[in-house]
């Protein structure tokens, strides 16, 4: 489907449908029937491909060969080869990426490499929008540092460029707004950061697998990324981390565990940490999760990220287009040019907690950011024009019917 053909002319959803080239690979995924799923930015789906690979390695493999495993199946690679899965979806060439705990755990090791890296003792930036819980990273790691930590300094993502000179040791930015979509120009933050002497780290939790991303063309430093949202991996799957080539021979990390060692079963006493990515490899693999993103990755192959980036802007601008002028108080917040926002589209509305309930009651699944944020996220892989526009008049006939203001819409539950 030509990139701009949602922009020349809005077509019904059965013919944009029908010149999705993308539409089959929906197939590759186990959607409940009816249900419009538009929180795939938070969860992914379950794709058909992991249940017949978990079963192979619980009844088989962990079943039949127990400890023999490691070997036998080559469990002890694990890691490494996901981590190269993911690298295609990166631009990352070999050797870069590996596959490992969560996108936190990884975040704190990669933090603690660009400081030990870094040729000054300077301050680390990042912005008021960041994803939370990357900023709670910073702020543990400078309390466990203690008169020893670099200072930290969150601006306004307007005056990000205006806080970036040569006080700047590391430039922490995460690529996708988690609440608008709003996206960052990867490469030209990354060179204006060097251009000043820092390092750059970036969270691509909400870009891979939806992005054209070109970490090692874009000469990133450090990235860390997510498992379970647009890669599919299911609930609490592993996350990876991005370490450039020309850094690998030169940073350590602070959770030398067994398994990023040079000979982990040597057993030596001491730490000698392992060759290339592999250093940032902490306990023991997760096995039964990391195979459960494993498969996952396979919905992949024989897909250009630039057919799934094309499709990501379409649907977006074809919610944006059904959803315009449907009340006066749903307010547009993601950015309305295509190229500027990640696979989300989110609206701010006084009573956005209810409206996603009732979305939720009407089998239209999006999700609520505090404190009025309504936010609808999209998988090209899987989600349809057929989806946007049920959601899209789900959404209209709840605020037209009041279908918001009962009650009980309002108790607040403990994940949003």
């Amino acid at each position: 489907m030509d990139r701009d053909v949602i922009s020349r002319s809005f077509g019904s959803a059965i013919e944009l449908d029908q010149a999705d080239p993308l539409a089959g690979v929906r197939q590759a995924f186990d959607l409940p029937h009816r249900v419009v799923y538009l929180d795939g930015n938070s969860l992914g789906p379950l794709p058909k491909a992991v249940p017949k690979a978990m079963a192979q390695v619980i009844e088989r493999q962990w079943g039949a060969t127990l400890i023999k495993s490691w070997n036998d199946h080559d469990w002890i690679t694990l890691p490494s080869r996901v981590g190269e899965k993911i690298a295609r979806l990166i631009g990352a060439g070999p050797g870069q990426v590996i596959c490992t705990d969560s996108v936190s755990v990884n975040l704190f090791k990669v933090l603690a490499a660009a400081l030990r890296l870094s040729s000054s003792p300077g301050k680390i930036l990042s912005e008021a929008d960041n994803f939370p819980s990357d900023l709670y990273l910073v702020e543990g790691m400078n309390a466990l540092l203690g008169e020893e930590a670099p200072a930290f300094e969150v601006v306004q993502t307007d005056a990000l460029l205006d806080h970036l000179d040569a006080s700047v040791s590391i430039l922490l930015l995460t690529q996708v707004n988690f609440k608008t979509g709003a996206l960052h120009d990867l490469a030209e933050l990354t060179a204006r950061a060097q251009a000043v002497g820092a390092l750059v780290i970036w969270d691509l939790s909400h870009s891979t697998g939806v992005l054209e991303l070109e970490l090692d063309a874009a000469n990133v430093d450090f990235a860390v990324g997510c498992g379970y949202k647009f890669l599919n991996g299911g609930p609490g799957a592993p996350g990876y981390v991005y370490v450039a080539s020309r850094h690998q021979g030169s940073v350590t990390q602070p959770l030398s565990g067994w398994m990023g060692h040079a000979q982990p079963f040597a057993f030596s006493q001491d730490y000698v940490p392992a060759q290339g990515i592999t250093r940032f490899l902490s306990g023991t693999p997760a096995i039964l999760s990391m195979t459960a993103l494993d498969a996952a990755l396979t919905v992949f192959d024989g897909l250009a990220l630039a057919q799934i980036r094309a499709k990501s802007e379409q649907l977006g601008a074809y919610l944006i287009h059904l959803t315009d002028a449907i009340d006066d108080e749903l307010e547009l917040i993601s950015p309305s040019a295509p190229s500027q926002r990640g696979s989300q589209v989110s609206f701010r509305h006084p009573l956005a907690y209810p409206i996603v309930q009732a979305l939720i009651e009407a089998d239209v699944i999006g999700d609520f950011r505090a404190p009025d944020i309504v936010r609808l996220g999209f998988n090209p892989l899987f989600n349809s024009f057929s989806d946007i526009e049920q959601a899209a008049r789900v959404l209209k006939t709840v605020l037209k019917t009041g279908g918001h203001l009962e009650p009980r819409l309002n108790a607040r539950k403990l994940v949003t």
